[in-house]
């Protein structure tokens, strides 16, 4: 069992053994989390090792073990926190908007505009996790469900209360986060390029039912 250490006793109580289970310190956990960070927004999640994690927080690899799983694990625990700010500090913004057309520009603008920009494209390290995924990393959806129910309470409260039934009717969670997705891609591959004004525009006339909707 990682993280454990097996002490024998002496001659004549061989057949004992107490397990020493590792303290886990917090401040080891936030070095790790910290030094991940670093290197996965500048060389990506693929490039990244656990060595160079473990390296980058000063322990050994076998120490790194003993807080997370794998790499993939460590990024799930950097990743949440970061995005979930980055939603936080949007929402904060939205509130202020009274107009539902200027709330569902602003939002849509942050989606696929300014998130998948942000840390030199961080956001693009998930992308990588998925792609490369392997059974034995144990990839869990729970971040992307959360993800989904997230930006489908901002858009609600976006839309007038007229229009929020259409959400009822369709998964307009999964295809905003798909379409998320797609231009955090999209900015990896092109970084000079990004959602245009007019699909914002599009996007808005679709959520209010017509491009005479400003109010």
């Amino acid at each position: 069992m990682k993280g454990d250490a097996a002490v024998r006793l002496p001659a004549g109580t061989a057949s004992l053994t107490i397990r020493l289970v590792q303290v886990k310190k917090p401040q080891i956990r936030d070095a790790i989390l910290a030094s991940a960070f670093h290197l996965f927004s500048r060389k990506g999640y693929v490039e990244t090792t656990l060595p160079q994690i473990a390296a980058g927080a000063h322990i050994s690899t076998t120490n790194l073990y003993s807080y997370f799983e794998s790499k993939l694990a460590i990024l799930y625990a950097v990743h949440g926190p970061w995005i979930q700010a980055q939603l936080d500090a949007l929402d904060a913004q939205l509130v202020d908007i009274k107009s539902p057309r200027d709330r569902l520009r602003r939002l849509f603008t942050g989606l696929f505009r300014e998130i998948p920009a942000r840390e030199r494209g961080f956001a693009n390290n998930v992308m990588q996790a998925i792609a490369t995924a392997r059974p034995e990393d144990r990839y869990r959806g729970t971040l992307i469900v959360w993800l989904e129910e997230r930006i489908l309470e901002m858009v609600r409260n976006a839309l007038p209360p007229r229009r929020r039934r259409i959400l009822e009717k369709a998964d307009a969670a999964h295809f905003l986060v798909m379409a998320m997705d797609g231009y955090i891609v999209f900015h990896h591959v092109a970084p000079r390029r990004s959602c245009d004004d007019a699909t914002i525009e599009f996007l808005c006339d679709l959520f209010l039912g017509s491009s005479g909707a400003a109010n």
